[in-house]
């Protein structure tokens, strides 16, 4: 089975440009690997611009006199093509190469705000779809992966740290585009009129991000095949009982519990961590009497929520390497049960603990990206982590559906106005958030070691997987 990928993919890397050759990207002796972060950090950084649509969301739905259900769609379809994407070119992003796979996604996150550009300027909503929606989330799905199975064949030692230095960048990156857009729109509108400073963002962040993608593109670097760090043994990773030094294809991954249990997990936290986003905001309005402070509030807010995701994704993921995957996540939805508990009982009668409760919940919803590569690696080897990890993500897309639906339809049942709502409107969504995390909670306690059935063991796939 194995021979046969590796023959289509060698077949399919003699059409592939020898400049973005995974051969051309191997490191010579003495590469210093701390080198590898920030080239990842370069694609990270851009393509968490997606949680940056708020800026200009409100002018295009102006521009186009469309609703922000009609505009927030084209984030729907980014997110969707991200899971789709990843899970369709995952095995293609592992077998080759990081480079061309920065590459492909740097041309298609800065295509799709050219293309989108053309939709505003030219008032066709549905070249927006198309172009920051759809070519857009192509490259946000590449993106994601590209350098995940790179790192951690860096950090075999340290997995969750550098899955999470990288994976940071997706949740900061809003720290960074935010202002940047901001600031932007604001210089440009004082020379276009309507939507076509927002056109003009949209082709000058094209421009910046195809710039520094292509930065990261080359600049990553694989490691050669006898490579591992000073020091390491990976005969002592055999000690720890969910960390497994054997293969498991792509292929096979999926036909395992363990990969639809993970699925689980993923989507339990995602969905709950999408809940706090969709309903933080209107929430902490409650505790400002008047409407200009709850804009600064739920502003600052906001910030703060981007921090504690940013902040998440680093620091949990690197407890993980510590204390272990499985007990990490324990503690992601365990915890995370009582925090929404809280929030659901007493988040309301007290601002301090309503900002506490919902940053650490972001928190664990950031740290739960970050963290469940390494989780995939302890699980199923090295091989097609990256191409698994692109399936696996096929959970985000389900979440970014379901989340948004659970907490709009409480809130729409409640029969109140979206200004008017009162913290026992949230109520409901809350508790079922609850809910979500023991289904996540029960399906992490059920992950066991992969039966040696699935793994692989022949010669090709063991040359396969120190590739």
């Amino acid at each position: 089975m194995l021979m046969r990928v590796t023959d289509s993919t060698d077949a399919a890397a003699t059409k592939t440009p020898s400049f973005l050759a995974r051969e051309r990207t191997i490191a010579g002796p003495g590469f210093n690997r701390w080198l590898i972060p920030p080239a990842a950090l370069a694609v990270h950084l851009c393509i968490g611009q997606a949680y940056a649509t708020s800026v200009y969301k409100t002018d295009l739905v102006e521009h186009f006199d469309s609703s922000l259900t009609a505009v927030g769609i084209i984030f729907s379809i980014a997110i969707v093509m991200l899971g789709l994407s990843a899970a369709i070119a995952g095995k293609w992003v592992d077998h080759g190469g990081p480079r061309q796979a920065m590459f492909a996604a740097a041309c298609c996150w800065s295509t799709g705000f050219m293309v989108g550009a053309l939709g505003i300027a030219t008032e066709q909503l549905w070249l927006v779809y198309l172009g920051y929606g759809f070519i857009g989330g192509i490259g946000l799905g590449i993106g994601y992966i590209s350098p995940v199975s790179t790192l951690i064949k860096w950090f075999p030692d340290r997995p969750g740290l550098a899955t999470g230095m990288a994976i940071m960048g997706f949740g900061g990156g809003a720290l960074i585009a935010s202002p940047v857009s901001s600031n932007l729109l604001e210089f440009y509108s004082s020379r276009f009129e309507g939507g076509n400073a927002v056109a003009a963002l949209f082709v000058t962040l094209g421009a910046i991000y195809l710039a520094f993608m292509m930065f990261g593109a080359f600049t990553i670097k694989v490691p050669a095949d006898d490579w591992k760090p000073q020091g390491y043994d990976p005969s002592t990773t055999k000690a720890r009982s969910m960390v497994t030094t054997a293969n498991v294809s792509a292929d096979t991954a999926i036909r395992t519990p363990q990969f639809w249990l993970l699925w689980t997990v993923l989507f339990c936290n995602v969905t709950a961590g999408i809940g706090i986003l969709e309903q933080a905001e209107p929430m902490i309005g409650d505790f400002f009497p008047d409407n200009s402070t709850a804009v600064a509030g739920a502003a600052g807010f906001v910030g703060l929520l981007s921090i504690f995701n940013m902040a998440g994704r680093f620091g949990w993921s690197s407890t993980s390497d510590v204390i272990g995957r499985k007990p990490i996540y324990m503690i992601y939805l365990g915890v995370g049960m009582i925090l929404y508990l809280g929030l659901a009982l007493i988040g309301s009668s007290s601002l301090v603990l309503f900002v506490a409760f919902a940053a650490i919940i972001i928190s664990f919803y950031g740290g739960g990206f970050a963290t469940v590569p390494a989780y995939l690696k302890d699980l199923f080897g090295t091989f097609e982590v990256g191409a698994i990890h692109g399936r696996l993500l096929t959970a985000w897309s389900a979440a970014g559906i379901a989340g948004p639906l659970i907490v709009n339809g409480f809130l729409d049942f409640s029969g109140g106005e979206p200004g008017e709502l009162t913290s026992s409107a949230y109520q409901p969504a809350l508790f079922t958030m609850v809910g979500v995390l023991g289904v996540g909670f029960v399906a992490n306690l059920l992950i066991r070691p992969v039966h040696d059935r699935f793994h692989e063991t022949t010669p090709e796939s063991d040359k396969a997987a120190v590739q």
